[in-house]
């Protein structure tokens, strides 16, 4: 079975055009009947109409040539006989036309006209112009018709064709776009979480190598605070594995107490002195803006730490009515250059992946740095106001 069998539309058609042609022939098998129903030839035109809807019905919904063939003849034949079943010609022409190619139909219903034409001239007794243009009109415009649609279905089928291919491809597209994506967010979790607590581990076990024999107090400080560290970097590869929230706004923490806490953590672990400051009426943030901006402030004071040589940091929380603002400030070496994007590859990964995860709660990244004096970082993000 072909596309076009299993048109549903094209089945309702193939059975208007049998319903139409048994009427047709029931209509010409009647009014013969009525004029020549004595005539030897009226059970030679029965047997011949009872054939030929047989095997006109019989495997209607098959587009056999051959059985159209066998159609054709015996209705050629019932049209020499009777004339008047000239017009069951009509849906045998949809017929030859829906069976057929067009180079091969056109000619059929081309044959299938003429004999129309000779029909009507004998029933007509004598010459008649009607019965020699009607029925070219109406199988030349059927035709016409036909072809046009046909062209159209085909050109129907093709567009469904390539919007199915578009739709997949575009839906392979949207997989690997979010694999992508979520490879790019893993990314960002991962460096922002473990490898910023494994780099200050390793910060304070080599620390503790150093001291451990002139100064042990201080390398076992170290090394306890090492361990805080890592049992910390452990809770957060939990709760990373689960694709919960930074464990300091698990359980609903306002971002500013989050802030407050980091930095005065941040204070005892590395010696680097971090205030916070708040601005403005705090109002509630959405989880992923929260998220956003404390992992924007881990970033960057890991940042601060190993790589700014500076001597104080803060945390600023502002909120300025329509947007909330985070800035990070330090006065350490400052930075050679300030482009922030993934070109930006001698920086590393953690300005890129900033910017990346506050794009994604529709945020911004600015930067002002001047070498050997300091840098300020401000992570930006609208707020809805009622």
């Amino acid at each position: 079975m072909t596309e076009r069998d299993a048109d549903p539309d094209a089945k309702w058609l193939a059975i208007a055009l049998q319903s139409a042609f048994v009427l047709l022939l029931t209509a010409s098998l009647t009014r013969f009947l009525s004029h020549h129903g004595g005539s030897a030839l009226a059970p030679w035109v029965i047997a011949l109409s009872a054939a030929l809807a047989a095997v006109q019905l019989v495997g209607a919904q098959r587009r056999s040539p051959a059985r159209l063939a066998a159609v054709v003849v015996l209705w050629a034949v019932l049209v020499l006989l009777a004339p008047s079943f000239a017009w069951c010609a009509v849906p045998l022409i949809y017929t030859a036309l829906r069976t057929l190619r067009a180079r091969a139909a056109i000619p059929l219903v081309a044959a299938l006209t003429s004999l129309v034409v000779v029909a009507e001239l004998r029933l007509a007794h004598g010459f008649d112009p009607t019965a020699v243009l009607v029925a070219p009109a109406v199988a030349g415009l059927a035709t016409a018709v036909f072809q046009y649609m046909e062209r159209q279905a085909q050109r129907q089928r093709r567009l469904i064709t390539d919007l199915t291919l578009t739709r997949r491809e575009l839906a392979a597209t949207e997989r690997r776009e979010g694999t992508l994506a979520e490879r790019e967010r893993l990314a960002g979790e991962i460096h922002d979480t473990l490898a910023q607590g494994l780099s200050s581990q390793r910060m304070l076990l080599q620390a503790a190598d150093r001291t451990w024999d002139r100064d042990p107090a201080a390398a076992r400080q170290h090394v306890r605070t090492a361990l805080q560290i890592a049992a910390r970097n452990l809770a957060e590869a939990r709760r990373f594995v689960r694709d919960l929230a930074p464990a300091e706004l698990a359980d609903g923490s306002p971002l500013e107490a989050a802030l407050l806490a980091l930095a005065a953590r941040e204070t005892a672990e590395s010696g680097l002195p971090v205030r916070f400051q708040l601005d403005g009426t705090p109002v509630p943030l959405p989880a992923a803006a929260r998220s956003a901006l404390f992992r924007v402030a881990q970033g960057a004071l890991a940042n601060v730490r190993e790589h700014a040589a500076a001597s104080t940091a803060a945390l600023t929380l502002s909120y300025l009515g329509d947007q909330a603002v985070l800035d990070i400030i330090d006065d350490g070496r400052g930075l050679p250059t300030i482009e922030v994007g993934p070109s930006d590859r001698h920086r590393g990964y953690g300005l890129p992946a900033m910017q990346a995860r506050l794009k994604q709660v529709g945020g911004t990244l600015a930067i002002e740095s001047t070498p050997g004096d300091g840098t300020v970082l401000s992570a930006t993000i609208p707020l809805e106001v009622p």
